[in-house]
């Protein structure tokens, strides 16, 4: 009895047990994009390179994020939103 090659495949950052982030995601149980255990570990969004923490929703591959206006609602409770284009790179945000 030889030694069989193996076939594993060598580790990369990629394969780590993280899971990937989704390319859109958003906040609102509403939405067909939401996932509330995803969002329950901890997303962040950086947005042209600056960290946001009013996102509602967003889309890598469409470059765009909907962020919060301040306080204000509409008339079915949900958060006023505006829709600004440029890079957008979500990343796990590190367990406290």
């Amino acid at each position: 009895m030889g030694l069989e090659r193996s076939l594993a495949i060598p580790y990369s950052a990629e394969m780590s047990e993280e899971p990937t982030l989704p390319d859109r995601l958003s906040v609102n149980p509403a939405s067909p994009f939401h996932d509330a255990a995803l969002l329950e570990r901890g997303v962040g969004v950086r947005f042209n390179g600056v960290d946001k923490t009013n996102v509602e929703e967003y889309c890598v591959s469409e470059g765009w994020v909907r962020l919060a206006v301040g306080k204000t609602v509409d008339r079915h409770g949900n958060a006023m939103t505006v829709k600004y284009k440029g890079k957008v790179e979500p990343y796990l945000r590190a367990p406290e």
